[in-house]
């Protein structure tokens, strides 16, 4: 584990600064392979790569709120929609190591009010990899009722609501990337600790990583507003709704320093111990190349096969890439707010790597 004190000792040993996170002033601005990504494609958003935690190129292109005349720039906070779920697997797996949660526990071992017959089959491990089986009834109630959008609930009684149907599969044996397995995981986080969930994950997570720009709340008194969301040709801008139970599988927001930071000193500095890390990196859905909260990418570069912690973002016009790198310890970071193609982000992520792109399905 981490603290504060190992924490500023980590950043020394960077050569990070504590107010920007660049070693050695400002990183680079000048990368022919983003410059041609831009003009071909109409880029907007940030881009930032580094490696060991150290920023060696970081550039805004366009704008973070076009009615506000306001730039996009390398610290501009956006919503990172699914990578939320890896920076919940992380704050679970801190849990696990503190004995407050077990992986292959089942649900009903945390919650004892969660129906007998599935609870008792489904585990933290199934949740964390989107193999529970157990549906999504929160978007079907949004879509009849849009109000559900607006009505926060607490995390235990959107699991009642929302999280409690009859298994579609049985658990481990298909993949189904449905949100309310992680409103389960909201709850058991906060019966588990008595607190929280968003405030767990801030105690023993974000502040310990030092990720000083990472919220689940879009507005705040002391971060800076994130940027819209846009889609469509023109650009159209969208509305953004997220109840707080929807934080732990999505609603989070970040700037591209504070994902390259947690990448380096989530996977290559012992933040978690080597049984958690082994986990975070073991995939349990094979045909989705799905771990816990993201997946692992195998990427080939000269001809070589090197394996990468991969977690992207959609949700609104938002877009993200985090990859990382095990073998060089290397991180890209894109971010974008106009609603770009996903499988777009994920080549251009790999060229910046040096990857051969994937073959064609």
């Amino acid at each position: 584990m981490i603290d504060r004190r190992q924490l500023l000792v980590t950043g020394a040993l960077l050569g990070l600064s504590p107010a920007t996170g660049f070693a050695n002033g400002p990183p680079e601005q000048d990368n022919p392979t983003v410059d041609a990504f831009v003009k071909a494609q109409g880029f907007q958003g940030i881009v930032m790569t580094g490696r060991a935690g150290k920023p060696n190129y970081a550039r805004a292109f366009g704008m973070a709120d076009s009615e506000a005349g306001r730039p996009a720039t390398i610290d501009t906070r956006y919503a990172i929609a699914s990578i939320s779920k890896w920076l919940t697997a992380v704050t679970v797996l801190r849990l696990v190591e503190r004995g407050k949660l077990s992986l292959d526990a089942p649900i009903t071992a945390v919650l004892r009010d969660y129906r007998a017959d599935t609870g008792a089959k489904v585990t933290l491990r199934h949740l964390l990899s989107n193999t529970s089986g157990i549906p999504s009834m929160f978007l079907p109630a949004a879509k009849l009722d849009p109000d559900v959008l607006t009505r926060e609930v607490s995390a235990a009684d959107g699991v009642k609501l929302y999280a409690s149907a009859d298994l579609a599969f049985e658990p481990g044996s298909q993949f189904d990337y449905a949100l309310t397995n992680w409103f389960i995981i909201t709850a058991m986080v906060e019966a588990a600790t008595g607190q929280p969930f968003q405030e767990v994950v801030r105690t023993i997570t974000l502040d310990p990583l030092g990720l000083k720009h990472t919220d689940a709340t879009r507005t705040s008194r002391d971060l800076p507003t994130p940027a819209a969301s846009y889609r469509g040709t023109p650009p159209a801008r969208m509305q953004v709704r997220r109840l707080e139970i929807m934080a732990a599988g999505g609603g989070y927001y970040s700037s591209a320093a504070d994902l390259l930071r947690a990448a380096h000193l989530v996977f290559d500095t012992g933040f978690l111990s080597s049984t958690s890390l082994r986990e975070l990196k073991t995939i349990n859905a094979p045909n989705d190349n799905y771990a816990l909260g993201g997946r692992i990418r195998s990427l080939t570069i000269d001809g070589t096969t090197r394996l990468a912690g991969w977690e992207t973002g959609n949700t609104e016009g938002y877009r993200s890439v985090l990859g990382h790198r095990f073998d060089d310890r290397s991180t890209v970071v894109i971010l974008n707010n106009t609603g770009m193609s996903q499988r777009t982000l994920d080549l251009f992520a790999d060229s910046l790597f040096g990857a051969a792109p994937p073959p064609a399905s």
